[in-house]
């Protein structure tokens, strides 16, 4: 008899423990399905949200000023103003003009030691840039801030052409370079923009191929101001 009862305790128990087992392997697929549905739906809010600053569709108008970084001449500085219209995120077609202060020291240096020939009309004259660019945002980014404020910015590619003015002649020039923007708000930003352009200029009766570099730091609004 008391082997009898030992057995029926020992089926009992283990009946029990089968059951706990069960239990906890419930449990834990039930954590483990709704641990799968908060990354899954983590991942997904994240793919799917709007970005704060929209550009499509949208006008810029933009100042900027900075430097002139010539081959022929000396550097000076250099100021303008750009109208962009956005046709979709990532393209955009924009008009520029600029002013330069055309000056050379070496020039200066030649009519001094020659007085009697002048290389340039006047020695301070206002260059001109009339140009058009497409513009190509090529990669988004988010900044975070000692505060914990958030940035949002591009980076972009600008490809063109235009005509220098520098009251010498007027020469057709090709153009390229890169940029970044800074977005603020749904219709503030801060724009830096470096470019290359490459033209022939006339010097002393002589023509040159040259690179003339361009730093401009500005600021932009865009229309309309909702985003």
């Amino acid at each position: 008899m008391r082997v009898r009862s030992a057995s029926r305790w020992l089926v009992a128990a283990g009946a029990a423990l089968a059951v706990i087992g069960a239990a906890r392997a419930a449990s834990a697929q039930c954590v483990d399905e709704e641990l799968k549905q908060e990354l899954v739906g983590g991942r997904h809010y994240r793919g799917v949200q709007e970005r704060l600053f929209t550009k499509a569709f949208r006008h810029e108008l933009s100042a900027m000023g900075g430097v002139y970084a010539a081959d022929l001449y000396s550097s000076s500085w250099l100021a303008g103003g750009a109208y962009t219209f956005h046709f979709s995120e990532d393209l955009g077609l924009e008009a520029s003009v600029q002013l330069w202060n055309v000056h050379s020291d070496v020039t200066d240096s030649y009519e001094r030691r020659y007085p009697q020939i002048q290389v340039l009309n006047n020695t301070n004259q206002l260059g001109k840039l009339y140009f058009g660019h497409l513009v190509w945002s090529f990669a988004y980014g988010k900044l975070r801030w000692l505060g914990g404020g958030i940035t949002h910015f591009d980076l972009n590619a600008a490809f063109g052409a235009g005509v220098t003015d520098d009251g010498t002649s007027r020469g057709a020039t090709a153009s390229a370079g890169l940029g970044s923007k800074l977005y603020f708000g749904s219709w503030f930003a801060i724009r830096l923009d470096v470019r290359d352009h490459v033209l022939r200029e006339v010097l002393v009766g002589d023509q040159h191929l040259v690179n003339d570099v361009l730093v401009t730091l500005g600021a932009s609004v865009f229309f309309p101001f909702g985003g």
